[in-house]
């Protein structure tokens, strides 16, 4: 497998991007190993064309917001390059203004209380971690892409 730098550099050669692109982050989806995982096959298969973050987590860490145009390497959970995808919209919502409509490019549910299911509880076991509280008026950044690159 290529290391991340690697990937990149034939991404560049074979995209013809100038040698000066950077990308925004290396990253894989969620917080388990079977969660990465499943949601990198879900980014490949073009189910998955968005995610979601809370803002304060980005606060918390000191991250930069992702924006429109910036490129980003999906890994699995070992880190393994898999794609590079390239953000088209970016989104800050308050957790309960958001509807199925938008969270469904999220390729992971099938209806919007599952979504908000599966997101209480990562967003509040990440804030556990990082030291915020859920709430349901917490903003979200919601941020839509595609893959511009895969191997």
């Amino acid at each position: 497998m290529m290391t991340k730098d690697e990937f990149w550099q034939e991404f560049i050669e074979k995209t013809g991007k100038p040698d000066t692109t950077q990308y925004f982050e290396s990253c894989y989806f969620h917080v388990t190993e079977e969660w990465a995982n499943k949601l990198l096959a879900l980014v490949l298969e073009g189910k998955k064309k968005a995610t979601s973050s809370s803002l304060w987590a980005y606060e918390k860490e000191g991250s930069l917001i992702p924006k429109v145009g910036d490129f980003s390497i999906v890994t699995d959970w070992e880190g393994n390059p898999h794609c590079v995808i390239e953000t088209t919209a970016v989104t800050i919502l308050p957790f309960n203004e958001i509807t199925f409509e938008i969270c469904g490019r999220e390729g992971e549910d099938d209806n919007l209380a599952s979504w908000q299911r599966g997101h209480r509880h990562f967003f509040t076991e990440e804030g556990k971690m990082l030291g915020y509280e859920f709430s349901e008026t917490m903003p979200v950044i919601f941020e839509d892409f595609k893959v511009v690159y895969a191997k």
